[in-house]
């Protein structure tokens, strides 16, 4: 007993300095975009002398702010619901029929999650061109779609592998069928593991910067959030204060809906594990 309570101590002490370590840029972050442009410059680390609060004022007008967590909400919304939907009726139907092709159709599903995005981003851009759907929101968050799906078909492939077929067989007996019958009986059974998908998926489409710069960089009405941030630093003047207050209220938001939703992320991770 003293061994494990040892063992748990030490665990819980590595932990926590992991943690440290990872929030340790947030800090600075929030600790910089407090102060004014000399006392950035002068010493990154040193706490405020005097809070400057009217540097989020001066962002929030300048970037317009409203507008472009507007168009940060219907990227993601975009983005995820697209996710979803094409992944979640992929893997169920992949996981249910047993054959060759479907193997391989599989594994070439989830096959990008392999492709480091740097490497294709060209080819990207210029399909995106053609299909006409660069400096727009819209247009964006349907190229998530095919970024966000492998992962997405990976995890509810697994977790529908755990759905006894008799559910199936009941429902169609009583008369369901093709999209009634996944809509209506199987969706509402993934919801622990599609809580997980949105919660990733929101953290990661709200804070991507890459894709956001190639897609809708040279359109001032498209911005994102975090593209924002990146105004403020140029090849000759940087406003860092700026800069880190930007970034800060561009994360702020995924931070809010991690710090509400984390507990259905481990829920979700749980149950894919027990059903898969």
């Amino acid at each position: 007993m003293k061994r494990n309570r040892a063992g748990r101590l030490i665990l819980e002490i590595v932990m926590v300095l992991l943690s440290l370590v990872f929030l340790y840029p947030l800090f600075l972050a929030i600790n910089n975009s407090l102060k004014s442009f000399g006392e950035v410059m002068s010493d990154v680390v040193a706490l405020p002398k005097q809070l400057a609060f009217e540097n989020y004022s001066y962002v929030w007008s300048f970037i317009n702010y409203p507008k472009l967590f507007l168009n940060n909400a219907v990227i993601t919304s975009v983005g995820l619901a697209g996710i979803i939907l094409v992944s979640s009726i992929a893997a169920y139907k992949l996981s249910r029929t047993k054959s060759r092709f479907s193997i391989i159709v599989y594994f070439l599903c989830i096959m990008p999650m392999l492709i480091p995005f740097q490497s294709i981003m060209l080819t990207v851009l210029q399909l995106s061109k053609d299909l006409h759907l660069t400096n727009s929101t819209w247009g964006l968050g349907v190229l998530y779609w095919g970024f966000g799906a492998p992962l997405a078909v990976f995890i509810y492939h697994g977790f529908v592998k755990g759905i006894p077929k008799e559910i199936d067989e009941s429902a169609t007996i009583d008369g369901a069928s093709g999209f009634g019958l996944f809509f209506k009986v199987i969706f509402p059974l993934l919801k622990p593991v599609t809580a997980t998908i949105v919660i990733i998926d929101v953290m990661w489409i709200w804070n991507d910067f890459l894709l956001p710069l190639l897609m809708v960089n040279g359109s001032p009405s498209t911005k994102t959030l975090t593209l924002a941030a990146y105004t403020f630093v140029g090849q000759y003047t940087s406003d860092w204060q700026y800069a880190m207050t930007a970034m800060v209220m561009a994360v702020l938001p995924s931070i809010v809906v991690f710090i509400f939703l984390q507990k259905f992320i481990v829920k979700g991770v749980v149950a894919g594990a027990v059903k898969g």
